[in-house]
Order: structure tokens, then C-alpha cells, then sequence
């Protein structure tokens, strides 16, 4: 049973715009409303990263690498958490994956083209 649902991915130039959503429709509002969520990436041979997280709360954490560029954001009505991602560079090519810190999503794969 798939608990956390990417979307968003795709092909952009250096310097463009995406923004990733994790759905999570069978997890009920008040499961979901306490977790800290966060994304994480993984780009071929290398390990999965922490790229942001965001508490129940609010309080958000992000990689050095994605700070000032990448904003994670939560709606607990829809369930729902937010990655929106600017000024990207080619490195910021990966799978990017939604993590509930009990499940993983599939992943959605970010290209960067230079």
C-alpha cells in the first residue's frame, strides 16, 4: 500500500522553477498533522540526502546546499507537503523522495539540464 505519493518532477534548465508534492490520502489528518516530514534526494552512486525537513510545528531544517533556494511547506488539511525548488543547478539532479520517518514514497526524478 503506497502511504506517500510524489509528484512535480521533471526536466528544467539551470536556473529554472519546480515545485514537488507528497500526497499522503491514506493516512488519516490526525496521523499526519504530528509527523515531521522531510525530502530527501538521491542522485546515481551516491547516498540518499536530507534535503529539508519541516516539524509539526513549522520549523523547517534544509541541506547548506539548497539553502536560500529550496522552501519546504506543509498543508495539513489536504495532507500534503511542499517542495519548492528555485534557481536550480544541475546538481540539484536526483530522485527526490518524500519521507514520513515510517514510510517512503516512490520518488520523483528532478533533471537539470546546464
Amino acid at each position: 500500500q503506497v502511504q506517500l505519493m510524489e509528484s512535480g518532477g521533471g526536466l528544467v534548465q539551470a536556473g529554472g522553477s519546480l515545485r514537488l508534492s507528497c500526497k499522503a490520502p491514506r493516512m488519516i489528518t490526525s496521523v499526519f498533522n504530528p509527523k515531521t516530514m522531510a525530502w530527501y534526494r538521491q542522485a546515481p552512486g551516491k547516498e540518499r540526502e536530507l534535503v529539508a525537513s519541516i516539524t509539526r510545528s513549522g520549523d523547517t531544517h534544509y541541506a547548506d546546499s539548497v539553502k536560500g533556494r529550496f522552501t519546504i511547506s506543509r498543508d495539513n488539511s489536504r495532507k500534503t507537503t511542499y517542495l519548492q525548488m528555485n534557481s536550480l543547478k544541475p546538481e540539484d539532479t536526483a530522485t527526490y523522495y518524500c519521507h514520513d520517518y515510517s514510510y517512503w514514497g516512490q520518488g520523483t526524478q528532478v533533471t537539470v539540464s546546464s
